[in-house]
């Protein structure tokens, strides 16, 4: 597992130590677990007296943490620190999250903030009503974004072939019989949603979970982020279905208006 080569044109030299801490960092991530030195190693590729060395000024600073009884390594409390700095300087986070509340106890069903990274949905704050349907979601998690009703949002305000290059990168996988998984189903999905200005999740990642998702922008009018509602598909029907739209795609205008966005008021032609 190399450190990847950067074009000397285009980006300046990786530091080969910096980058393979790094790699160490993401690995943990991706592993959930803790990992041996001998797994590190073989993961990446490195011999065992480089990886110590690494490992050890990862430890002495805080991002890793090694275990007193088996010597495994896993992720430090630094990283959590860290996180929530950014966390803290999201302007999306700070603005949305008295939106996130409301919304949450007058609905009283579960209500993410997300944003697309890497062609995935990142889920950036999460509020769990008491009545709601426990949705294995958390901060942190990554999830598709061609079957999520937030993922469907953000894919439909990015250009068409950025939208491409997302498929053909992430594929159209099956989760629930309502997936949807033909690139020109997914299309017509998308511009069904730029119309009508925010996207339902109808049981396509989980089945007997239905969302609804609207698009968050900033104050170019660019969409940044997604806020959603998620409730049991039984639930979320009817008219109580037609209140969660209302309500999100009103709450999603104000956390808009919260971040600088105005919308552009076409004038009468008629000049009245």
């Amino acid at each position: 597992m190399e450190a990847k080569k950067t074009s000397k044109k285009d980006h300046p030299p990786q530091i080969r130590s910096v980058a393979k801490a790094l790699m160490i960092l993401d690995l943990l991530a991706a592993s959930q677990r803790e990992m041996s030195l001998a797994e590190l190693a073989r993961e990446m590729e490195l011999p065992k007296s480089t990886l110590h060395g690494l490992l050890s000024t990862l430890r002495d600073y805080g991002y890793i943490e090694q275990s007193a009884f088996d010597g495994r390594y896993r992720l430090g409390i630094r990283l959590f620190e860290i996180g929530n700095a950014v966390a803290n300087n999201w302007d999306v986070r700070r603005v949305a999250a008295p939106y996130i509340q409301h919304l949450v106890e007058e609905l009283e069903e579960t209500v993410h903030l997300v944003i697309l990274d890497k062609g995935e949905v990142l889920y950036i704050d999460k509020r769990e009503s008491r009545q709601s349907l426990r949705i294995v979601s958390q901060v942190g998690m990554r999830l598709p974004a061609h079957c999520t009703g937030v993922g469907k949002v953000l894919l439909a305000y990015l250009h068409p072939s950025e939208v491409k290059r997302i498929i053909a990168l992430k594929g159209l996988p099956r989760y629930t019989r309502n997936t949807i998984t033909d690139p020109r189903r997914l299309e017509a999905e998308l511009e069904k949603i730029r119309s009508q200005g925010y996207a339902i999740d109808n049981e396509e990642i989980m089945d007997g979970l239905r969302c609804v998702a609207a698009p968050l922008r900033e104050h170019n009018g660019k969409v940044c982020a997604a806020i959603s509602v998620s409730g049991p598909a039984a639930r979320m029907d009817g008219e109580r279905l037609q209140l969660a739209i209302d309500r999100i795609t009103r709450t999603a205008a104000e956390i808009s208006a919260g971040l600088g966005y105005r919308p552009v008021v076409e004038s009468d032609a008629s000049g009245a």
